[in-house]
C-alpha cells in the first residue's frame, strides 16, 4: 500500500551501494523481503549445491531460503553469507526499533520540536518501540486526542526551523476526511518546511500491529458502523463492553509487541520518516 505525506521530501534517485555481508549465525533474526517471513537462524545447510538458511518464527515454524540477497536485518537490506565467510565482529546491542543502543547516555533535554499522534494508544506504541531513540534525541511524543482541528493546533504551535512538528495521522488516504484535514494544516503559513504530516492506511493504530503477535493470520472483520476497537475485541473473544475492557485489551495487545518486527511496514516507515525530519 502506498504511503502519503506532506512536507519536505528527498526526491533524489536512490544511490547504488554494496550491501553489508552478515554471517548466518544461529539466533540472528532475519526477514525475507519477498515473503515477509521473520525468524531466527536455526542452521545453514547445502541442498542441490545451494546453501539454504533455515529460519524459525516465534511460533516454532521453520522455512528455508537460499543464502544471499533478499533479506532484512533490523530493517537494513543485507547479504547473508555462511558464518565462516563473514568477519567475526561483535554486533552492537539494538533497541526495539532496530537502532544501535546508546549506553550510559542520559536522555536529552526535550527540544521544542514535537511528534504529534492522534491518541494515547498511538503514543504508547511509538514510545514502546522508539522510546530509546526519542530520549536520545530529546523528542517528545504528544497525543492530540483527534485531528479535527489540526490546522488551528498547528497555527497555535507556531512551528519554525528550531520548532518543528512531525504529525502521524490514522487512515490518511486520498480523498478521506483525514486527507483534507492534513491539506488544511499544511496550508498554515508557518507549516512550510517546518511541519511534516504522514499517515498509515489503518482506521486505528491497533491494526498497525501484525496480527501474528497474538497468533492470528489476519484481524477479525469489524461490521460497518461498529466501533473498531469494540469489534476487534469481540472478534477475538475478549471482554469488550466497557472502556475498562478496551483499556485491558489494548494493554494485552501492546504487551505482545517487542520490536519493530511486530509492526506493519506502513507504520514503521512513517515513524522513521518523522524522526529523521525532526533530527536532521
Amino acid at each position: 500500500m502506498s504511503s502519503y505525506g506532506w512536507g519536505p521530501q528527498d526526491l533524489s534517485a536512490p544511490k547504488s551501494r554494496q550491501l553489508r555481508k552478515v554471517g548466518a549465525e544461529p539466533g540472528l533474526v532475519l526477514e525475507d523481503v519477498e515473503s515477509g517471513w521473520v525468524g531466527a537462524v536455526v542452521r545453514v545447510e547445502k541442498s542441490g549445491g545451494v546453501h539454504l538458511v533455515s529460519l524459525e518464527d516465534r511460533r516454532g515454524k521453520k522455512r528455508s531460503f537460499p543464502l544471499g540477497f533478499g533479506f532484512l536485518l533490523e530493517g537494513e537490506p543485507v547479504e547473508v553469507v555462511p558464518a565462516m565467510a563473514a568477519a567475526a565482529v561483535a554486533r552492537p546491542q539494538r533497541t526495539a526499533s532496530g537502532s544501535v543502543r546508546v549506553e550510559g547516555l542520559r536522555a536529552q533535554v526535550a527540544k521544542a520540536s514535537r511528534i504529534w499522534v492522534e491518541g494515547k494508544h498511538d503514543a504508547e506504541l511509538v514510545e514502546k518501540v522508539w522510546g530509546h531513540d526519542l530520549r536520545v534525541e530529546g523528542i517528545v511524543v504528544e497525543p492530540l486526542h483527534g485531528v479535527d482541528d489540526l490546522a488551528s493546533a498547528v497555527s497555535a504551535f507556531s512551528p519554525g526551523p528550531q520548532r518543528k512538528l512531525g504529525i502521524l495521522v490514522d487512515h490518511l488516504l486520498p480523498d478521506t476526511k483525514e486527507w483534507r484535514i492534513a491539506q488544511a494544516a499544511m496550508a498554515v503559513p508557518s507549516a512550510r518546511n517546518n511541519v511534516l504530516i504522514v499517515g498509515h492506511p489503518y482506521v486505528d493504530v491497533w491494526q498497525a500491529i501484525k496480527p501474528a503477535v497474538i497468533g492470528l493470520e489476519k484481524w477479525p472483520v469489524v461490521p460497518r458502523g461498529t466501533d473498531w476497537k469494540t469489534g476487534i475485541l469481540a472478534g477475538l473473544g475478549w471482554p469488550n463492553k466497557t472502556q475498562i475492557d478496551i483499556a485491558h485489551g489494548w494493554k494485552r495487545l501492546l504487551g505482545s509487541v517487542n520490536t519493530y518486527a511486530d509492526l506493519e511496514p506502513s507504520l514503521l516507515g512513517r515513524v522513521e520518516e518523522v524522526i529523521d525530519f525532526l533530527t536532521a
